[in-house]
C-alpha cells in the first residue's frame, strides 16, 4: 500500500531495516523464513534486541516505556519486523497484560511488573479458556476464595499458549459464585513457579506442543496481585481481548507470507509455465491480495483509534475474522502450489538440523504442518462465530 511516506518516514524505515539486519542473527531470521519451529531463546533474542534499543513497546505510553512514535512509524516498524523475517514479539506481556496493568493496575503492580515485561525477564501466559468455557468464557469455573491476605485458586485452564515457558499467568477466576456470570470474575496475576501449578502439554495436529493444560490446585495469590477491583475482571478481560484480537490479524506477516507464496508460484510449474502465470491460480492470489489490502485499511483505522485513546473498538473483531481468514487462505494456496510434495507430513521437518533427505523443494517440508497449525487461528482469541455475533450486535444493532 502506498501511504505517501515523508522523507522523515522513509529515513525511519531505513533506520529500522538497517538495525534489524545488523543486530539479528541470520540463523534466527532463516528459521522464521523457512517456517521452522522456534524455541524460547529464539523469541527472547528478538525481545532483548528491541528492548536494548528502546523499541520493544511502541504502543505503550512514553511514561511506561513506550517510544512516542507516530501512527505511521508504528505501521512502518511492524512492516519491517515482518519483512526481516523476525519472530513475533510474544504478545502476552507487551500487548496483553502490560496495557491492563498500566491502565487498571496499582502503583505497586506497575512498578513491579512493567519493567520486567519490557526487559523480557518475565514471560507471561494467558489463563482464560477452560474445558467447557472457551468461546463462552463467562461460564468459567476456576474459583478464587479469599483467605485473609491471599486468594486460594483451584481450577483448570486449557489451550494456554507457551505456559511451559511462562513465569507468570494473568488469570480469570470466579470470586463470587452468586453473581451474574460476568459480574463475579476477578483478574489475578499468578506466579507460575509456585507449588500447585502443573503444566501439561497438548500436542496439536501439526505435531507441536505450544499449547498446554494448566492445573491450579490450592494456588495462593496475594491480594495485592488482584488487578483493579474484585469481581470487575470481566471489564479488564474485554479490554485485553480487544488488544489481542487487533494483534492477531498480523497484516505485515501475512504480506510477507504472500510474497513467499508468489515466490513459490513462480518456481512451481504446470504445463511448463510458472504457476503464477496460470489464470486459475493467479486469480486466487489476486483475491487474497485484495482481501489483505482491505484488511490493512481496517488495521490502520484501528491503530488510529488506539493512538487517540479510543481503543480498538469493533475493528478488533473485524481484524480477527478477516485476518485469520487471510492467513488460512495463504497456507492453503501454498499447499496447492507445492502439490504432491506437500502430501508427506513429516513433523521432524519443522526442527532445525533435521538431516534426512529432503522431499521436494526446500519450502515443501513445512507446507503441510504450517497449514495444519493455522487451522486454529479462527478459534483462538475468540472464534469467528463469536466475533460475527459481536459485530452483528455492536455494528448492525441486531
Amino acid at each position: 500500500m502506498d501511504l505517501n511516506f515523508s522523507k522523515a518516514d522513509l529515513a525511519f524505515r531505513d533506520e529500522v531495516r538497517t538495525f534489524l539486519k545488523e543486530n539479528l542473527p541470520v540463523e534466527l531470521t532463516e528459521k522464521v523464513r523457512r517456517g521452522l519451529q522456534l524455541d524460547r531463546d529464539d523469541y527472547l533474542t528478538l525481545h532483548r534486541v528491541l528492548y536494548r534499543k528502546g523499541w520493544i513497546a511502541p504502543a505503550w505510553p512514553v511514561e511506561y516505556g513506550g517510544t512516542g512514535w507516530s501512527l505511521t512509524q508504528r505501521y512502518i516498524f511492524n512492516e519491517e519486523l515482518a519483512y526481516a523475517n523476525t519472530p513475533r514479539v510474544m504478545p502476552f506481556g507487551i500487548q496483553m497484560v502490560g496495557p491492563v496493568i498500566y491502565t487498571f493496575g496499582s502503583a505497586e503492580q506497575k512498578a513491579k511488573y512493567l519493567p520486567r515485561i519490557l526487559s523480557g525477564e518475565d514471560w507471561w501466559c494467558q489463563g482464560y479458556s477452560e474445558p467447557g468455557a472457551g468461546s463462552d468464557l463467562a461460564s468459567l469455573r476456576t474459583r478464587a476464595v479469599r483467605d485473609g491476605d491471599t486468594y486460594v485458586v483451584n481450577g483448570q485452564k486449557t489451550w494456554t499458549s507457551f505456559a511451559h515457558y511462562a513465569d507468570h499467568m494473568f488469570c480469570l477466576a470466579r470470586t463470587n459464585a452468586d453473581a451474574k456470570p460476568q459480574d463475579g470474575i476477578s483478574f489475578l496475576l499468578i506466579d507460575m513457579r509456585q507449588p500447585g501449578v502443573e503444566v501439561q502439554p497438548i500436542v496439536t495436529v501439526d505435531g507441536t506442543a505450544d499449547v498446554n493444560s494448566v492445573f491450579l490446585t490450592d494456588v495462593k495469590v496475594p491480594t495485592h496481585d488482584l488487578v483493579g477491583e474484585e469481581n470487575k475482571g470481566w471489564t479488564y478481560a474485554k479490554f485485553l481481548l480487544g488488544h489481542e484480537r487487533a494483534g492477531i490479524a498480523a497484516v505485515g506477516r501475512s504480506k510477507n507470507a504472500l510474497r513467499r507464496l508468489k515466490e513459490i508460484a513462480r518456481s512451481e510449474t504446470q504445463d511448463t509455465r510458472p504457476l503464477i502465470e496460470q489464470r486459475f491460480f493467479a486469480e486466487k492470489i489476486a483475491q487474497v491480495e485484495i482481501d489483505l489490502t482491505a484488511l490493512e485499511y481496517i488495521e490502520l483505522d484501528v491503530l488510529s483509534r488506539e493512538s487517540t485513546g479510543k481503543g480498538p473498538g469493533t475493528g478488533a473483531s473485524m481484524l480477527k475474522v478477516k485476518g485469520t481468514d487471510v492467513q488460512q487462505v495463504i497456507t492453503e494456496l501454498v499447499n496447492e502450489a507445492v502439490g504432491y510434495y506437500a502430501i508427506p507430513y513429516v513433523e521432524k521437518a519443522l526442527v532445525e538440523g533435521w538431516n534426512e533427505p529432503p522431499i521436494g523443494p526446500e519450502y515443501a517440508a513445512t507446507a503441510a504442518p504450517t497449514y495444519h497449525n493455522w487451522r486454529k487461528a479462527s478459534i483462538y482469541g475468540g472464534s469467528t462465530e463469536v466475533q460475527k455475533n459481536i459485530m452483528a450486535k455492536m455494528v448492525l444493532g441486531l
